[in-house]
């Protein structure tokens, strides 16, 4: 091998590219993602219980309130709290099923709207009416259609709360179904807290989900609320942490009892819906954040085709050392938080999660394009 006529063959850098992607990912992993490997809540010398109000807001959603209210209204916490579920002029018989659990539940407060914001988009008007309606500094939010995995869900995501914490990110999980596309479906979900948790642990927390989020009513004001995103249909979660989130007040729990699990897309249009209205948000994300995200969706959708063309015209031994190198990354660290979440069925495809992301980038980046519908429901 003549290394002389190597250096001056354009397979070479094409390979050498290849390898810098491959440092990258190296890289993201010691910095970010083994924080998240490693992780292990802080011991508290004082455990103390704050007054809580939990916040939905729903729309047209009493088929989901009945699967997943109850569970929400029979948690088992000792102090003071509230379950308020903002109807957002809802047209189906939310009110009625409200009313009646009411009777039977003192500390539910159903707020019903009647009005619309015609100039805020999204579900931020009701969450902002929710918030402002409540009693307690501490805020726990979720979807009507989310589920708690125990009935200590309160009691362990406020236990995160101390004088300095003000935010506190959760793990929203879908529900298992068969087939490939839950699978798919649950790994963008897995990958996407994966990576929140991970920043998060990092000093640099960028997002946090609603289906499983905390955090202060006194933060909330004190960022004038959702005023300067009311122009986005969506971010009344990732925009509003991305804003308000520091490395001294953020803290994640990944506790199992505290993750909440909701119903995942039934199909691709469905996602695609779900995936627009998200990506669609975060091109206002800081600067900083943007960078670190789109450089790692960068190198992890440059892989596949400097790996073929390395393959092909330079040497596939040195490609496939390549490509071995990258699974042994992936299916350690993935495998690991895949086990932390208790996604564990995961494990044996996370070489197909791997090569779906090319295509995954390629789809959904489109959406950062589309304008999303104004209406959350």
């Amino acid at each position: 091998m003549n290394w002389n006529d190597i250096l001056h063959q354009w397979p070479f850098y094409i390979f050498l590219a290849l390898c810098l992607t491959l440092l990258i990912q190296l890289l993201y992993n010691l910095y970010f993602f083994l924080r998240f490997l490693l992780y292990k809540s802080k011991d508290k010398f004082q455990s103390q219980t704050h007054p809580v109000s939990v916040i939905i807001c729903a729309r047209d959603e009493a088929h989901n309130l009945e699967q997943n209210l109850p569970p929400i209204l029979t948690q088992q916490y000792p102090t003071t709290h509230e379950v308020m579920v903002v109807n957002d002029n809802s047209f189906d018989d939310t009110k009625f099923f409200l009313e009646e659990l009411e009777r039977m539940f003192r500390h539910l407060k159903p707020v019903n709207l009647t009005q619309e914001a015609k100039h805020i988009p999204g579900k931020k008007y009701p969450l902002s009416i929710g918030i402002k309606s409540s009693k307690f500094e501490v805020m726990l939010l979720t979807d009507a259609d989310c589920k708690p995995a125990s009935e200590w869900w309160i009691q362990k995501m406020q236990d995160a709360y101390t004088d300095d914490i003000e935010v506190v990110l959760g793990y929203g999980a879908h529900e298992k179904k068969p087939g490939l596309f839950n699978k798919l479906v649950r790994f963008e979900t897995f990958h996407t807290a994966l990576q929140y948790f991970s920043y998060a642990l990092a000093g640099t927390p960028y997002m946090g989900v609603g289906r499983n989020l905390s955090y202060r009513k006194n933060l909330f004001f004190k960022a004038k609320g959702f005023s300067s995103i009311n122009h986005i249909p969506g971010g009344d979660d990732d925009m509003f942490i991305n804003k308000v989130a520091t490395k001294e007040n953020t803290a994640i729990v990944i506790d199992p009892d505290t993750f909440t699990y909701s119903e995942p897309a039934a199909n691709f249009a469905e996602w695609w819906k779900q995936k627009n209205r998200h990506y669609s948000t975060a091109k206002f994300y800081k600067t900083s954040h943007q960078f670190l995200l789109g450089t790692y969706a960068l190198v992890n959708w440059l892989f596949y085709p400097l790996l073929i063309v390395s393959a092909i015209f330079f040497s596939w031994q040195l490609a496939l050392g390549a490509l071995a190198f990258r699974w042994l990354m992936q299916g350690i660290v993935w495998g690991k938080a895949m086990q932390r979440l208790k996604e564990n069925d995961l494990i044996p495809l996370f070489w197909l999660f791997d090569i779906w992301q090319f295509f995954y980038y390629i789809v959904f980046s489109l959406s950062v394009f589309v304008k999303p519908k104004s209406s959350w429901k």
